[in-house]
């Protein structure tokens, strides 16, 4: 008797602490949270760039050079300071007087925009999708969605800015290392488009990488066609660059291209399938076709790693709810596994994919259809 008692009590410490461990993860999770919100201020208001360059600030002199108000900035300080984003220098003086620092390797991942470790956009985008948090539950009520325009941009912004470095920095690299692709990108007056150019820097990349090339940009949102032709100016390359406010599956029928490349967006799109059939009218018979995606898992699992969750995390907040804001969408949502790609593919007239041998290019695999 004596032991089938011991065996309850040791079933209720096993569920306590298995309480307590979830608990403890929530609470992370929110600490988390708060901590990308303050990122997102420190972003916004320019405190991290006035930390970033130089000596160390108390809350007046910060407040002074951006133009915010000293109480908020102080409070702001101490808060990055206890999270351990900050230093803090004569942490004992009055608090007027306490001075703050920003660690060179913190200020690479939240200030150095050319850094493969920029994170700071991250807080831009859950400030844009929490803004739309009463949106977002009507559209999970009706089927309906919340597009990027909703999202606004703040959500431009932070996707273009987190993937800038990789694409201006690391794309033409990645391209060229695969034979079958870097053949036809360096043909002599090789014309290449750019499906959902979004802000424009993938169509920058590869035009500074091969500059026989001229690259054609399509995306639906106008104001990321009007921030990608700023941008191909400010780099040098519009005389061989250009964007255009059209949707994918409406590439213009006399199009004719070398190479297509989608880049983080047919999973996306509402029609990817009709978006792809236009892709395979458009490029040559000897061209090629790359998709850039997320590089999930082959399938779904409950155990899944850190670039499932995060992935499955874009696809409730943004992705998913952009695609259904268009009536008729298939709603493919942010884990856009490989079979998946395939089915399109070939129902679009494909003969097949395979996977490109690049790796290391942040969470995206490339995978290349068969014409």
């Amino acid at each position: 008797m004596r032991s089938e008692e011991d065996s309850k009590d040791a079933a209720v410490d096993r569920d306590a602490d298995a309480v307590t461990a979830f608990a403890d993860r929530i609470f992370a999770s929110a600490l988390g949270g708060i901590e990308l919100l303050s990122i997102y201020l420190g972003d916004r208001l320019g405190w991290y760039r006035a930390l970033a360059d130089g000596e160390p600030l108390d809350a007046s002199t910060l407040a002074a050079r951006t133009g915010t108000h000293e109480r908020y900035a102080l409070e702001w300080l101490e808060q990055q300071a206890v999270s351990g984003i900050l230093t803090v220098h004569d942490a004992n003086v009055v608090a007027s007087a306490r001075r703050f620092a920003l660690p060179p390797a913190h200020a690479e991942v939240l200030v150095d925009a050319d850094s493969l470790s920029y994170l700071a956009p991250l807080g831009r985008f859950l400030a844009a999708t929490a803004g739309q948090l009463p949106a977002l539950l009507d559209a999970y009520r009706t089927g309906s969605g919340v597009s990027w325009a909703q999202l606004g941009d703040d959500a431009r912004e932070a996707q273009g800015d987190i993937n800038r470095p990789w694409f201006l920095r690391e794309l033409a690299r990645a391209l060229a290392g695969v034979p079958t692709v870097n053949s036809v990108l360096s043909r002599a007056g090789a014309r290449i488009a750019d499906v959902g150019s979004g802000h424009g820097w993938s169509a920058i990349g590869i035009a500074q990488g091969y500059p026989g090339a001229r690259v054609e940009g399509f995306d639906v949102d106008e104001p990321s066609i009007a921030a990608a032709r700023g941008h191909a100016q400010a780099a040098g390359v519009a005389d061989r660059v250009r964007f255009h406010h059209v949707a994918g599956e409406a590439l213009p029928e006399e199009a004719v291209f070398d190479a297509v490349f989608v880049f983080e967006a047919l999973h996306d799109m509402p029609r990817p399938v009709e978006v792809l059939e236009a892709i395979r009218r458009a490029v040559r018979p000897d061209g090629v076709v790359v998709i850039m995606d997320e590089a999930v898992a082959a399938g779904f699992a409950p155990d899944g790693d850190e670039t499932e969750r995060i992935m499955y995390g874009y696809s409730l907040l943004v992705c998913l709810p952009d695609s259904l804001s268009t009536p008729g969408s298939v709603g493919t949502g942010t884990v856009m596994r490989q079979s998946t790609l395939e089915r399109y593919a070939r129902e679009a007239g494909f003969a097949g994919i395979e996977e490109l041998p690049i790796e290391g290019f942040a969470s995206f695999r490339f995978t290349r259809l068969l014409v």
